[in-house]
């Protein structure tokens, strides 16, 4: 199916050719939540020239790249996000009903019908679900997917979105991936479950490790902290994403590691005996509203950096980053993430890794739109002026 490629958001519109949209037969699904006689479908579709070749401006095509990458040293890429979401009575307001707390099974709660019915839908449309729960804020949710190959959980991510909102709609409800959207509770994180497998083989476990970490995880978590300030732009991607990456609200703000405190960059988790397959590290900083293809790429692309370079595995945080002075942290060689939008791109900017792993086309699209995102941002009247000094000034 042809379309005008100078239409699409997100690139210069006068210099985009036609474009080809190749349906996915793999992906193809139907609705449950449409009506079986003359029925809808959903289908990805892969992004081709005229000349059939792929698109390099094309997400998809992104993440093929770069588990191509893996796939050359005989590694696949499995990953299972933890997606938490709000659900809001409409999308003009921030109004909750005020009920439900972390893993709170209220009966009379609403939006614990709105999540069972979610995950139901998501399996009819053969996504596995692992779990599912309210989360700590009013009204924030949670649904964890059970992990996958890259590719198939990138295209799964938005589907998952699609089904949410489209659940709560039905229901008169508002569902949001807003990555913070309500002051003084905590924001929806999509923390990134992740490993390298060989063949049928977890890469990431090692039972003569203490901590069961192969040599291969260690570098792959070396290569995401040594990388993570330059890839924070792709993984955070919008303004609001910055106001989630601050203290006191489960958010990572510092690039460390550590097996049990949440407030770090990566966690390790605990190792249950008989669980080899599930050895993992879990990621934090990403939100949910990020492009996944996108993210998954340069997430990949920081682990296999270190995998390649032998990056120097780090010790573990032994104490929380938050509350060291400025002088501790500097001793340690621990750096905070980017404070804003704007500071993640220009280290983004500067960033080898970041410009191989998306390839020109889309490393300088993505660029020039988060800076007109900031622009416009940054050159705005907010509230918070006009309420404390107008009055004054």
């Amino acid at each position: 199916m042809g379309f005008d490629g100078s239409s699409i958001e997100g690139f210069v519109r006068s210099d985009e050719r036609d474009m080809y949209a190749l349906p996915d037969p793999n992906t193809f699904n139907l609705l449950p939540w449409r009506p079986r006689e003359n029925a809808v479908a959903r289908m990805f579709c892969d992004i081709l020239t005229p000349d059939d070749e792929s698109h390099e401006s094309d997400p998809r095509a992104v993440l093929r790249r770069n588990l191509s990458n893996a796939s050359k040293l005989g590694y696949t890429y499995y990953v299972g996000p933890e997606i938490e979401y709000f659900y809001f009575k409409d999308s003009k307001g921030t109004s909750t009903d005020g009920r439900g707390s972390y893993f709170g099974q209220d009966a009379t709660d609403l939006a614990t019908d709105l999540r069972r019915q979610t995950v139901l839908t998501l399996e009819e449309l053969g996504i596995p679900v692992e779990s599912s729960h309210q989360e700590a804020a009013p009204s924030q949710h949670e649904i964890d997917l059970r992990h996958t190959d890259a590719l198939t959980m990138a295209d799964t991510v938005m589907t998952y979105r699609l089904v949410v909102k489209e659940i709560a709609r039905q229901n008169g409800y508002y569902a949001t991936f807003m990555p913070k959207p309500i002051n003084g509770v905590n924001g929806s994180g999509m923390h990134m479950h992740q490993s390298l497998y060989q063949g049928d083989r977890n890469a990431f476990y090692d039972d003569d490790d203490p901590q069961h970490l192969s040599d291969t995880a260690k570098f792959f978590i070396a290569g995401l902290l040594k990388h993570a300030r330059e890839i924070t732009a792709v993984t955070n991607q919008w303004v609001n994403s910055y106001k989630r990456l601050v203290p006191q609200f489960e958010a990572p703000t510092y690039v460390t590691w550590s097996t049990v405190n949440r407030a770090d960059l990566i966690r390790v988790p605990d190792f249950k005996p008989g669980r080899e397959e599930s050895r993992r590290i879990e990621f934090r900083s990403p939100d949910p509203a990020c492009n996944p293809y996108l993210a998954f790429s340069v997430m990949l692309a920081a682990g296999l950096k270190g995998i390649e370079n032998r990056y120097e595995f780090p010790p573990a945080a032994q104490s929380n980053a938050l509350y060291m002075s400025q002088a501790e942290r500097d001793e340690l060689g621990i750096e905070a993430l980017p404070a804003n939008l704007w500071e993640a791109i220009q280290i983004s900017e500067r960033s080898e890794l970041v410009h191989d792993s998306l390839g020109e086309p889309v490393f300088k699209s993505f660029i020039e739109n988060k800076k007109i995102e900031w622009e416009n941002y940054h050159s705005r009247v907010a509230d918070y002026e006009t309420e404390h000094y107008l009055p004054v000034l």
